[in-house]
């Protein structure tokens, strides 16, 4: 790809100019594991597709180019990608850690890498004087989700990369909620990004990916050692999948940004609900931090009801939102983050960040948001008739 064009453009154009032969607009999937040698000590560059495959090659080549980083890697899920990342961390090692985070993270993190002596501190990593209190010795790396999953805290992306360079760190950033489109933390200073790419990457709720992109030689080398040695890889027919998806990305996050914002603004005024947490609000503490570094904002937002009550017969009323888990598909999806996403998270960790039993998370898709707004109305009137009488 020209890296001139816009990402727009890189986008739509994903997979449709590398293939050599025939010209394919669609890059083909190549299903094969193995591939023939010309000959002792030769190869076509492709060997076992553990290591590397036609298909998830261009995926990967694209994933870096968009990311503004040096080698991408197609994992089989976004707990796969975290996963693999982490492996660069021996017994001993210590990391910070965005204080609000997605259950999953905080579950590898707690339940399993502790278990090889791999420790972690849970920080407002937008605050310095915080990420300097947990500083260790042994500290080798800062993980950064931003926005955060599921209460929209917004990290200076910049601000803590330098603070991590000062130091000798490692900053990798989950960017699954911005996507490349919306944020580029590689060119704010990251060493590492990575997506579940099940959710906006794809876009459709139909494929399991994640996505690493590192940015330096010796970074990129090592990850591409534990990508091939873990061999959590994505799937020749999943690679095209996810290319599918991205080509349209920036349609889709253009009309979830839109679609979130207005309903946004429309819970903010309603009598049942309390709070609003989305970073596009003029009145969220990161909407500054936001518009400097990201050129747009996620279709995920949470809120809270004004009563506990609320929250079954809300999510049992609704129609058209499915009450599902996952986030950034076309379809709207709403889930109860303290007893599904965020349940591995011990409960006075999770109320103390605010994730307690009012909180609703809301993946908006792309449907007609006067349809969405009165899925919602409806089933908050019917939630306050069912409780109130």
């Amino acid at each position: 790809m020209d890296k001139k064009w816009h990402i727009e453009s890189k986008l739509a154009q994903i997979g449709s100019m590398e293939e050599p032969v025939t010209g394919a607009i669609n890059y083909p999937i190549y299903q094969a594991t193995a591939f023939r040698h010309p000959r002792l000590g030769q190869s076509t560059g492709f060997d076992y597709s553990r290591t590397k495959s036609p298909t998830r090659t261009i995926l990967e080549q694209a994933a870096a180019e968009l990311e503004s980083g040096d080698a991408g890697f197609a994992c089989s899920s976004g707990m796969a990608a975290l996963q693999t990342v982490f492996m660069m961390f021996s017994q001993g090692d210590h990391l910070i850690v965005s204080l609000d985070l997605y259950g999953g993270t905080y579950r590898l993190l707690e339940r399993i890498l502790a278990k090889f002596g791999v420790t972690a501190s849970y920080v407002d990593t937008n605050e310095l004087d915080q990420l300097e209190s947990v500083r260790k010795p042994n500290t080798k790396a800062v993980f950064i989700e931003t926005p955060t999953n599921p209460l929209m805290m917004v990290t200076d992306i910049e601000l803590a990369s330098n603070w991590a360079k000062q130091h000798g760190l490692l900053t990798i950033v989950d960017n699954t909620l911005l996507t490349p489109y919306f944020q580029r933390p590689l060119e704010l200073g990251a060493d590492i990004i990575v997506h579940s790419a099940t959710k906006y990457l794809g876009g459709h709720n139909d494929v399991l990916a994640g996505i690493i992109v590192t940015k330096g030689e010796e970074l990129s080398q090592e990850m591409a050692f534990l990508h091939n040695s873990l061999g959590a890889v994505l799937s020749p027919s999943d690679s095209y999948q996810l290319m599918r998806g991205m080509k349209t990305l920036a349609l889709r996050m253009e009309r979830h940004e839109s679609n979130a914002l207005a309903i946004a603004k429309y819970l903010q005024t309603h009598p049942q609900v309390s709070e609003v947490f989305y970073p596009a609000l003029p009145d969220h503490p990161g909407y500054e931090i936001q518009n400097k570094q990201s050129s747009g904002n996620t279709g995920i937002f949470s809120f809270k009801v004004a009563d506990a009550r609320y929250v079954e017969p809300v999510l049992r009323h609704l129609k058209l939102i499915a009450f599902a888990e996952s986030l950034g598909g076309v379809e709207s999806l709403m889930t109860y983050p303290a007893v599904q996403t965020h349940a591995d998270i011990p409960v006075e960790i999770r109320e103390a960040i605010g994730v307690d039993d009012r909180l609703l998370r809301f993946s908006v898709g792309i449907e007609h948001v006067d349809d969405l707004i009165e899925d919602l109305r409806q089933a908050l009137e019917a939630a306050r008739v069912e409780i109130e009488g």
